[in-house]
Parts: C-alpha cells; structure tokens; sequence
C-alpha cells in the first residue's frame, strides 16, 4: 500500500494572501522525509492553489514520484507531456466546484473520447497513466477498454455516508477494486478519506495505492507536517494487519 500525500491544500493556504508561503515544494520534502511514497498535485484551469511553477520545481526535487492530476486541457497536457511527471491522472474539473465533485463520466462519448485522447498522448510521453472514476463496473470496464494503466476510485461516496449507509458504500468499493483487478487495471483510491475512515478503505486487498490530502494538511496545523505524514500512514499499515 502506497501512501501518497495531495498537498494542493499548501497553496490554497499560499494563495490566499498571493504570497510566497506556505510552500508546496517545501512540503513535499517534509512529506517524503516522513515516509510518504508519492506526491499528488493537481494544476487546475483556473490555477486556484498548484501554479505552473510549483509543477516545474516538484519535478526536479520530489525523489520518490509525483501524481499529476489533470483535466483534459491542452495547455495542462502540454505540460504533463514535457515534464513526464511518474504517473498522471486524468480527473473532471468544473470551475463552480470547491473540489472534485465525482469521477469520470465515461458512458458520455464526448468525455470518453477526449479522455482517450488525452491518455494515448500521455502513454506515447512514457507516463503512467490513470482515470480517476466512481465505484461503478461500467466505468471500470470503459477504463480498461481505453488502455489505462490503472483506475483512482473516487472515495467521497463513502466518506460522506453514514451508518447502514456507509456499509453499503465500503462494500461499492470493495466491488469495484475487485472488478478493476480482474479487468487488469492497478487500482488505487482518494477523496475525502480521514484519520476516522481511512482503515476501513487501507483494508480493501485490492487497492495499492491511496491518495490524501486534505485531512493530512488540517492534522498538520496542530501535529506538523511531519507527524500528520506518519500518523496517517501508521493506520493504514495497521489496517493491512489487521486484514
């Protein structure tokens, strides 16, 4: 199990005040010196937190790989095909949205053709490649059948559930980590997943890789960046025990 931190959340901080700090690539390295085995960015249209330049020097000083989140965008692609970033992951993007709303529509045609597209291009660049898609086996198979390496299985369904209904959702993903295994596709998983949901999700077999960013940064005001790192990455193993 890969823990791969999204630290996004530094330059929304950043931004805020159109400044020089807190810095993302500062953070990167006190994520990897804490054991982290990724880093996870996602530049945006509208360039709300990551900035171009952020991409540029991530590049040069992450030792371990980075995950590039991208949308569909030529410029963003452009980018994506020049610095030849670990792996990149495909994800929708809406500028009225706070975050990633979902996953990949892919029984649209239009979407599945841009997609596709896009990931060709970036396989032909030697990058890893990844479609960031809900918990659903129509999805799966579409990504599969688009030639991508592996599938992010969007999360926030589960972490926003509770109850009998939460059940149903980690069973949804149990589903689709499965399915996507079978289909030859590595699956990983991300959004809206905590200190207080993590193990449940970390305990799916299938699943090699999580990407978190946002509860590990708000842990980080009051534990430092560090800790918050470690901390995360102590329940994920414990979940793999535990299974």
């Amino acid at each position: 199990m890969r823990l791969y931190v999204n630290i996004d959340h530094v330059a929304t901080v950043r931004q805020a005040r159109r400044t020089d700090e807190p810095d993302p690539v500062r953070a990167a390295v006190l994520v990897e010196l804490a054991g982290a085995q990724g880093i996870t960015i996602h530049l945006r249209e509208d360039r709300r937190h990551i900035q171009d330049r952020d991409v540029r020097l991530l590049m040069e000083t992450v030792r371990s790989g980075v995950n590039f989140e991208l949308a569909t965008f030529p410029d963003i692609l452009d980018m994506a095909c020049e610095l030849k970033p670990m792996q990149a992951t495909l994800v929708p993007e809406k500028r009225e949205e706070v975050t990633t709303e979902g996953g990949l529509d892919l029984s649209n045609e239009a979407t599945r053709a841009r997609n596709g597209e896009a990931l060709d291009r970036l396989a032909r660049a030697g990058i890893r490649t990844s479609l960031f898609i809900d918990p659903d086996p129509e999805a799966i198979r579409a990504a599969a059948d688009m030639g991508a390496d592996a599938v992010e299985i969007h999360t926030g369904a589960y972490a926003n559930a509770r109850g009998h209904e939460r059940t149903e959702q980690l069973h949804r993903l149990r589903e689709a980590a499965v399915t996507a295994r079978e289909a030859g596709l590595a699956v990983h998983a991300g959004h809206g997943l905590t200190y207080e949901n993590v193990m449940a999700v970390a305990a799916i077999p299938q699943i090699e890789e999580l990407n978190i960013g946002h509860s590990i940064v708000s842990r980080a005001l009051f534990t430092g960046l560090g800790e918050a790192v470690r901390e995360m990455a102590t329940l994920i193993r414990r979940a793999r025990d535990v299974r």
